[in-house]
């Protein structure tokens, strides 16, 4: 969420942000019930003077009647402040935020930058198979019992491929714990005022599953339970930035993404994830260097695995409206269609990493007190370390050999005590 001090001292950069990023606000209302709300509280103000002098002063029935009919003034004011406030914060729900000056300008994904790539393509000397194949043939994907039993882009992980979930989030894990992020499992099952906060409601609200009944929802990132983890707290600036990776189940519902990835395991319901969260102060110099950051942290995991990669810088109408500025990580997949479905491989996007600046904190209220006493809105960040079983996509194509086996990247066989996935026998 946006100050409104902000937004009406730089009313034309946020109608142009707004714009970028495809998103339509309605400024002259939502102004005009600033105005409103202001001109509310101003009132409710003066009634609350008026009512403590009253009661202050020897009790008449002149008094009384007075008191009695500032008493319901009073109430009533309060009664459209409250209704006021609440149109007022639902339009502000609608403001996205306005992104840095390096973000280039465009409408969709074919406006993204490729800033690096990393790593050579492999040049197959035999046939290659896709992951559906592969997984097939040496019995590690169920998609068809996954059908059954969980309902469409529902699978079973099996044999070799459950040991690769495993390991390849482990080895992440430790990995990021190694350079001092803090460890959580973070619940998946969230109240509504995180998915607010973290930004995906009001935009992404048909992506979320929501449990009527209780009033919950699944959270389709650890992001979203994770960055609420300080919600409505003081923070010292001495303590900051706070580090965290974070495992959980994730569950979308991909309602936008009719059509899109309906084979294999690249687009699913439900997947597992490590995330990184930062809780930094809120200079934003700081944070574009944690930003770097957490790319690095990101793009090593690729590199240990010995993936090949590219890094994209995301242009505004494709990187989600709370971003102040995000990067994408896409790693080369051997049997991914090309552009315009022509020829095989492709990079598919397995992490991504952004900076919010204040925007989630302040929906979330997290603060902090600098040391000359002032307290601030924090900033936020995040990036996906590692989710599976879309990684496991590259890793068992780009590992493929000729003779139908798949080598398990070499920093993952201590986890699952073998270097090959072969056919059993007969």
């Amino acid at each position: 969420m946006l100050d409104i001090k902000f937004i009406k001292e730089n009313l034309e950069i946020c109608k142009q942000a707004a714009i970028n990023k495809n998103r339509t606000v309605d400024w002259d209302k939502l102004l005009r019930l600033d105005e409103d709300r202001r001109r509310l509280i101003q009132k409710s103000g003066v009634l609350r003077e008026e009512r403590n002098k009253v009661s202050q002063q020897r009790t008449a029935d002149s008094q009384h009647l007075k008191g009695k009919e500032i008493r319901l003034n009073l109430k009533k004011v309060d009664e459209d402040l409250r209704n006021v406030e609440k149109e007022f914060n639902e339009l502000m729900y609608t403001v996205p935020n306005v992104p840095d000056p390096s973000v280039p300008i465009g409408k969709d994904s074919s406006g993204n930058v490729e800033i690096k790539k990393w790593g050579e393509i492999r040049l197959f000397d035999f046939p290659q198979k896709d992951h559906i194949q592969l997984a097939k043939e040496l019995d590690l994907i169920d998609f068809e019992r996954g059908a059954k039993v969980g309902g469409y882009r529902g699978y079973f992980l099996k044999n070799a491929a459950a040991q690769l979930e495993f390991a390849v989030l482990f080895f992440t894990f430790q990995k990021l714990i190694n350079k001092g992020y803090i460890p959580l499992i973070a619940p998946s099952l969230v109240k509504e005022f995180t998915l607010f906060g973290n930004g995906q409601f009001p935009w992404g609200k048909e992506e979320v599953y929501q449990l009527n009944k209780d009033q919950m929802y699944l959270a389709g990132t650890a992001e979203v339970p994770v960055t609420a983890y300080f919600s409505d707290e003081i923070l010292n600036e001495k303590d900051l930035p706070k580090k965290f990776v974070a495992f959980s189940p994730c569950f979308r519902r991909e309602a936008g993404s009719y059509g899109k990835d309906t084979k294999g395991v690249y687009r699913l319901h439900q997947f597992s994830k490590i995330e990184q969260v930062i809780i930094s102060d809120n200079v934003m110099a700081h944070s574009f260097s944690l930003h770097e950051e957490l790319l690095q942290n990101a793009e090593e995991v690729l590199k240990d695995l010995k993936l090949p990669y590219r890094v994209l810088l995301m242009c505004t109408g494709d990187m989600g409206e709370p971003q102040v500025k995000k990067y994408d990580i896409e790693t080369w997949i051997p049997c991914r269609l090309g552009p315009g479905d022509r020829g095989l491989g492709n990079y598919g996007e397995t992490m991504s990493n952004s900076v919010m600046g204040d925007f989630q904190a302040r929906r979330l209220r997290i603060r902090y007190k600098t040391k000359n006493g002032k307290t601030l809105f924090c900033h936020t960040l995040n990036n996906t370390a590692v989710a599976s079983p879309r990684i496991l996509i590259p890793i068992l194509e780009n590992y493929q050999n000729a003779d139908g086996s798949i080598t398990i990247p070499q920093v993952l066989q201590p986890y699952i005590g073998k270097d090959k996935i072969v056919k059993k026998p007969l």
